[in-house]
């Protein structure tokens, strides 16, 4: 059954997301554009409107920055982009799975998060001062990449987000909404840790698109890939507790 699974993955991943996504402009309820108006998800203005609330919690996550995980080491796939200790993650859900633990530490930001219509993941994204993310992108057409500033360094323009040419820079208690299929980049060339709360929530879509992207997040939560984020942020966890005994 692993075996077929695996299989199955890596069909939808090498064939049908990038098949699946060319339909996705045509069905698509906030359009195709690279970024999006925080009008067009009338949620993400508690989550700007409650964002001290939440900086709060992240700044008692912060104590504890060195025995975090890098994020390749949930997600190793990311090793080209996060090899290097320099890019920390702090889960709260990924793709159907909740880290308890992590949320029962920071209660109110879970209390938000779960108010969140169609929320697949959800972190907090710790960039180290000097940490450079080269040009990448996703295959995910049926998520939407959105990102609330909490920690933003400054010089503001040495903080910042390239998609394809157009440059954004995050700010604190703010909305950063984007289709991260296009092509990015990432800097923070400051002296100072840039922290964002990071989700991927579902894309408004028309029936019946709506329905089949349903399926194909489903078939994403249960391949080995996203079944093994599981495993490793457990592993991480167990760490971390006997770090804190």
């Amino acid at each position: 059954m692993k075996s077929f699974v695996s299989t199955l993955f890596k069909k939808l991943e090498n064939f049908l997301l990038p098949k699946f996504s060319l339909l996705i402009p045509k069905y698509s309820l906030v359009g195709d554009s690279i970024f999006f108006e925080t009008s067009q998800f009338p949620w993400a203005y508690e989550l700007e409107a409650n964002w001290k609330v939440i900086r709060k919690e992240l700044d008692q996550v912060m104590q504890y920055t060195d025995a975090l995980p890098n994020l390749d080491d949930i997600y190793p796939r990311s090793r080209h982009l996060a090899g290097d200790n320099m890019w920390k993650t702090y889960l709260f859900y990924s793709y159907g799975f909740k880290s308890k633990k992590n949320c029962e530490q920071c209660p109110e930001t879970t209390k938000l998060l779960e108010k969140i219509p169609g929320m697949k993941l959800a972190f907090f994204s710790i960039l180290a001062p000097g940490k450079h993310i080269p040009e990448h992108y996703s295959k995910i057409k049926g998520v939407i990449r959105y990102h609330l500033g909490l920690r933003v360094p400054e010089p503001q323009m040495n903080c910042r987000i390239r998609i394809c040419d157009q440059t954004a820079y995050w700010e604190e208690g703010k909305s950063l909404i984007f289709d991260d299929t296009f092509p990015h980049e990432v800097w923070n060339d400051t002296d100072d840790y840039r922290v964002v709360l990071w989700l991927d929530i579902v894309r408004p879509l028309r029936f019946p698109l709506s329905l089949v992207n349903g399926l194909v997040l489903y078939l994403i939560s249960v391949s080995p890939l996203f079944q093994g984020i599981k495993t490793n942020h457990e592993k991480w966890e167990e760490k971390f507790k006997a770090l804190q005994k």
